[in-house]
């Protein structure tokens, strides 16, 4: 980080910015198995259902 920061090269400056741009338009979402997306939308409609347990309670 510290040599991107002192760099004076464009070239070098313009491939980072590169490579933020590309990770910036990825969809997290999209990047996760099929299987954790389901049991994310299992754990969102349980607790939208008030079927959850507070933190402090589980330990």
């Amino acid at each position: 980080m510290k040599l991107t920061l002192e760099t004076d090269n464009p070239a070098i400056l313009e491939s980072v910015k590169k490579i933020f741009k590309k990770q910036g338009n990825e969809d997290f979402w999209q990047t996760i198995p099929k299987n954790q997306q389901e049991e994310i939308l299992k754990g969102i409609k349980e607790t939208e259902k008030g079927e959850n347990v507070d933190y402090e309670e589980f330990i």
